[in-house]
């Protein structure tokens, strides 16, 4: 009999945070203590280990300051406003949470919380040779959706936070007519105006999704066009592609995340452990969530 995949989640932790603050209402707790992210990451984090009842479990975050993308291209997100102070206060609860829960939690300066997890979901395969091990990479945005591969599954949030949507690449190919190896390469051509990413301006995200069917990746694509086998492109489109073709593959390296990030990861150490009923109680009692203690694992 085959025995069963182990699993693990990887939390894109800040995506959550930043979903779950603005999909409810401010909350205060008795004393003041605004944690309404605090509230929405924990829903989403105990229906996560309810649900897929990982054998192991990790929280990747974001650090302030700029990141490698930034010394690449110093408009990397420059239009994104800066999110509240109130967002901000409550990471240091969620990061004492996960402690107590003995999750472990990874961030390095000068990389994002994408470049960690694509590291993970990387490095994790390799070092779980059997039984297999699948990772579900728990998140709030679909930029993760370029990890998804045989073993890697995305589960994002839906409509606010208490509907999640699992992609696999199926899932990927029915939504967007493009697979998890194209939305680099997508994001390349058409941009992405949240993160700033320029693309090939003037190309559109139904343009580029019918110039990756045809030609499966922007390097076959701009080999095509400079080697004269690009009939099928229209000469406005073609004209835009060469002017652009700079910013094409700048936005391809920041739309990728980085698998090769230099940090401390052992499977072993991210094994899902027993941990403090009592000292969670007492946390969650302080910030008035009594009701997510009967959904305590």
């Amino acid at each position: 009999m085959e025995q069963e995949k182990k699993r693990l989640i990887v939390i894109d932790s800040n995506s959550l945070i930043h979903r779950a603050f603005h999909a409810l209402p401010p909350l205060t707790t008795k004393k003041g203590e605004i944690v309404n992210a605090v509230y929405g990451f924990l829903l989403v984090f105990l229906k996560a280990i309810r649900e897929f009842q990982p054998d192991y479990i990790a929280a990747c975050f974001d650090v302030r300051g700029p990141c490698f993308r930034h010394k690449k291209y110093k408009e990397y997100k420059a239009k994104r406003p800066k999110a509240p102070d109130e967002l901000y206060q409550q990471i240091p609860r969620i990061k004492e949470i996960l402690k107590n829960f003995q999750v472990p939690i990874f961030e390095k300066q000068g990389f994002e919380a994408d470049d960690l997890i694509a590291t993970i979901s990387d490095k994790a395969p390799k070092q779980q040779i059997y039984p297999e091990i699948e990772t579900i990479v728990l998140s709030g945005d679909l930029d993760t959706l370029q990890f998804i591969n045989k073993n890697t599954k995305v589960c994002t949030l839906g409509k606010g936070i208490k509907e999640t949507v699992i992609y696999d690449e199926e899932k990927v190919k029915e939504r967007f007519e493009i697979s998890p190896k194209q939305v680099v390469d997508f994001k390349a051509l058409a941009g992405d105006p949240s993160d700033n990413i320029p693309g090939a301006i003037g190309i559109g995200k139904k343009t580029a999704v019918e110039l990756l069917k045809e030609y499966n990746n922007i390097e076959n694509l701009y080999d095509s066009i400079e080697k004269g086998r690009a009939w099928d492109i229209r000469p406005r489109i073609k004209a835009l592609l060469l002017k652009n073709k700079e910013l094409v593959f700048l936005s391809q390296v920041l739309a990728r995340a980085d698998k090769n990030v230099d940090f401390d990861f052992e499977l072993e150490k991210c094994a899902l452990k027993g941990y403090d009923k009592k000292k969670i109680k007492e946390i969650f009692q302080e910030l008035n969530f009594y009701s997510l203690i009967d959904r305590l694992p």
